[in-house]
């Protein structure tokens, strides 16, 4: 073969070859494996987090020092306000390849394990039967303002808000941000610390925390957080907490009609 037309086929085949090369490397399914989607999430959005969450703290702050009943709803709507907006912004930016993907393991994964999680509340703080907790009734029986203000949110609102915001936003920022650099065990390690750090100074700022609720937090935030990098979907670490938070719902029901 001419050294011409030997040189015409191999220029179009290294062509082929690359493009093909580039296309695998820009079709990531796993975000744990880096790509472009996932490299948005950056120090703007870390920023952004810390900024919402400072202000939505602060706002949540000064609404439940207003003396009406509303308060205390508002307060906690107006801090969930300031964590959806680094939410909002992180996920306009790009859409971290199967971070969103649900699968029907998830459903196991969150029953499982939240239901062992408060088991482990309970074992630590030394509860019982008699020891559950319990409601203020309206002529017997939990009023409807009860359900509205105290269980949806906490069965359904907070589980999605919170992991979002520090199992998503948080947590991977922080591993893409440092992946690279620390490689892939130094970064899990950081983010869920980062974020479940931030998991317990949240529920701090409502009050003073016992070591049990500490602790407490602490195996919930980092369970959640070690479900996702495991799995790389945030979904068992939503319901992971959503039953969580729900058992406890179901204990202040029974505390109620048993007392």
């Amino acid at each position: 073969m001419p050294d011409q037309l030997r040189d015409t086929a191999i220029v179009p085949s290294t062509e082929a070859a690359s493009s093909a090369s580039r296309h695998r490397r820009r079709r990531r399914t796993d975000w744990r494996l880096g790509g472009r989607a996932v490299r948005k999430w950056d120090l703007s959005v870390l920023a952004v987090a810390l900024i919402a969450l400072g202000v939505g703290a602060v706002g949540g702050g000064l609404v439940s020092r207003i003396a009406a009943p509303w308060a205390p709803i508002a307060s906690t709507v107006v801090l969930w306000a300031g964590m959806l907006v680094p939410i909002v912004f992180a996920f306009a930016r790009a859409r971290p390849a199967g971070l969103l993907k649900l699968r029907p393991v998830d459903l196991l994964w969150g029953l499982g394990l939240g239901l062992g999680l408060r088991l482990l509340q309970g074992w630590m703080s030394g509860a019982d039967a008699m020891t559950f907790p319990s409601a203020t009734t309206l002529d017997g029986a939990l009023p409807t303002s009860w359900w509205l203000t105290e269980a949806l949110p906490a069965a359904v609102v907070a589980p999605v808000v919170e992991e979002l915001f520090f199992r998503a936003v948080v947590l991977v920022a922080v591993y893409q941000l440092l992946r690279r650099r620390a490689g892939g065990l130094a970064a899990a390690v950081t983010g869920l610390l980062v974020s479940t750090g931030g998991f317990i100074l949240l529920h701090a700022s409502a009050g003073a925390l016992t070591v049990t609720d500490a602790m407490t937090l602490f195996a919930v935030g980092g369970t959640c957080a070690l479900l996702v990098l495991l799995t790389g979907r945030i979904w068992p670490a939503v319901l992971t907490h959503a039953v969580f938070n729900a058992t406890y719902l179901a204990l202040v029901v029974a505390g109620t009609v048993l007392s």
